[in-house]
C-alpha cells in the first residue's frame, strides 16, 4: 500500500507541475507526450563525455519549441528537468491524458566506436540480437525502482522476450506508429543527410504500455565520437528536433487534417502498395504488383490474415524466402516498411489454423490481424 501511495503521489506531482489548466483546454487539442529518456540517478549511455540523459532532455525541449508552431498541438513532458521518473509512470501520463502520440527520445551506444546513425523503434515482437541488446539497455532502468518485480508483474528487464506473454497493447496503433517512424527517419536521411539505420520493432516496456501510437527515437551513437559531438551540440539538437517536429506535424495533418482531435479516422483514400503471390495450375509462382485505394483492397467481408514478419527489407515473395509458405502477401508503408502476411480468409477458425501452420514453420511470434473494407480492425471488432 505504501508503494502504491508513493506512485500515486509522484503521478499527482507530475500532473500538477506540467499540466496546469490542462483539463480546461479544448478537447480538440492534439496532445503529444515528449518523453526525455532517463534522468536523475539514471544517466543512460555515457561516452566521450556525452551523457544521454542531458542530450535527450535538451533535444526534447527544443522539439517543444518547434511543435508550438502548430497552435493545435498541446505538448506535455514526462520531465523538463534532470529528475528520475520511473519507467512505469511515463506511459501512464500519456494514457491518463488520452494523448494522440507518445515520443520517447534516447541516444544509442555500443562498445564498438564505429557504428553511427539514427534508429526509430515501434513496439512489436520481431527481434534480433542487436535489438535485444538495445531493449536491455533501455529497460534496465527498471532495476533502479523499488519493488520492480511486483510493479512490472514478472517482466525481466534483462530478458525482453518475456513480453511475449503479455497482451499486445498497441495492435490497433502499430500501423500509425510505423507511419510516424517512417516520416521521422525519412527526415533524418533526406533533410539532414544523416545516416538512417531504419525502423525496427523490439519489446520496450515504455512503448508496450502506451495506449496510442508511440515511437522511441535513438538519435545516434554517443560511442561514435563524431556523431556524439553533433548530438551534443546546439546545432545538432536543433536540427534533429526540427526534423522530428516536421514529421509529427505532417502525421497530424494526415490523420486529423486541420481540426486536431475531431477526425480520428484514417483517410480511406490513402494509397498503399500491395503485392501477392499465388500458384497457378502449373505450380509456378506468378508475382503481381498493384496499387489500390485502401477501400478497394479487400472485399466488404471481414478478412483474417496472419502477420508473420515485418521490417524495412523488401523481400521477394517466393515461398523459399518464407519457409515454404505459399500464400504470402506484403503491405508496404510508403515503401520503407514492409509487413508480410500469410493466408487470407473470412473464416475465423480457418484463420486460426493458418496461424498454427505459420508457427509450425518457425514463425513463433506470428499473430492474427483483421481487415474490413481494406482497413485494419481489431480481432474483437472482426468477431462481432
Amino acid at each position: 500500500m505504501k508503494i502504491k501511495r508513493e506512485i500515486k503521489t509522484l503521478i499527482l506531482c507530475i500532473f500538477t507541475f506540467f499540466t496546469v489548466n490542462i483539463f480546461s483546454q479544448s478537447n480538440t487539442k492534439f496532445i503529444v507526450i515528449l518523453d526525455a529518456g532517463h534522468g536523475g540517478k539514471d544517466p543512460g549511455n555515457s561516452y566521450h563525455g556525452f551523457v544521454e540523459k542531458e542530450i535527450a532532455l535538451k533535444t526534447s525541449l527544443k522539439l517543444d519549441k518547434y511543435l508550438k508552431k502548430d497552435k493545435d498541438i498541446q505538448i506535455i513532458h514526462t520531465r523538463k528537468t534532470d529528475v528520475f521518473i520511473e519507467l512505469v509512470d511515463r506511459p501512464k501520463i500519456a494514457n491518463k491524458l488520452d494523448a494522440h502520440l507518445f515520443i520517447s527520445i534516447h541516444c544509442n551506444s555500443v562498445k564498438n566506436p564505429v557504428p553511427y546513425g539514427s534508429e526509430t523503434f515501434v513496439m512489436g515482437l520481431a527481434r534480433s540480437s542487436s535489438n535485444l541488446e538495445i531493449a536491455k539497455q533501455e529497460n534496465s532502468v527498471i532495476l533502479l525502482e523499488k519493488d520492480y518485480k511486483e510493479t512490472y508483474k514478472g517482466f525481466n528487464p534483462k530478458n525482453p522476450e518475456t513480453l511475449i506473454g503479455l497482451k499486445i497493447l498497441q495492435e490497433d496503433y502499430l500501423d500509425r506508429s510505423i507511419n510516424l517512424a517512417s516520416k521521422i527517419e525519412n527526415n533524418f536521411k533526406n533533410k539532414l543527410k544523416r545516416k538512417s539505420r531504419g525502423i525496427k520493432q523490439t519489446p520496450l516496456w515504455v512503448l508496450d504500455a502506451a495506449y496510442m501510437p508511440s515511437v522511441l527515437i535513438e538519435l545516434g551513437f554517443l560511442s561514435n565520437n563524431k556523431e556524439g559531438l553533433y548530438l551534443n551540440s546546439d546545432q545538432g539538437q536543433n536540427e534533429m528536433a526540427e526534423a522530428i517536429a516536421v514529421a509529427i506535424i505532417n502525421y497530424k495533418k494526415e490523420y486529423f487534417g486541420n481540426k486536431a482531435g475531431k477526425n480520428d479516422q484514417e483517410d480511406s483514400s490513402k494509397v498503399v502498395a500491395i503485392r501477392g503471390i499465388k500458384n497457378n495450375s502449373n505450380n509456378t509462382e506468378s508475382e503481381s504488383f498493384v496499387q489500390k485505394k485502401a477501400s478497394k483492397i479487400e472485399s466488404s467481408k471481414v478478412v483474417f490474415k496472419v502477420q508473420i514478419a515485418a521490417g524495412n527489407k523488401n523481400i521477394k515473395l517466393n515461398p523459399n524466402n518464407f519457409k515454404g509458405l505459399k500464400e504470402v502477401s506484403v503491405v508496404s508503408t510508403k515503401g520503407v516498411f514492409y509487413k508480410y502476411l500469410y493466408g487470407s480468409t473470412s473464416d475465423y477458425n480457418e484463420a486460426k489454423e493458418n496461424l498454427k501452420v505459420a508457427k509450425s514453420k518457425g514463425y513463433n511470434t506470428a499473430y492474427l490481424i483483421a481487415f474490413k473494407d481494406g482497413k485494419k480492425i481489431t480481432i474483437q471488432e472482426a468477431l462481432k
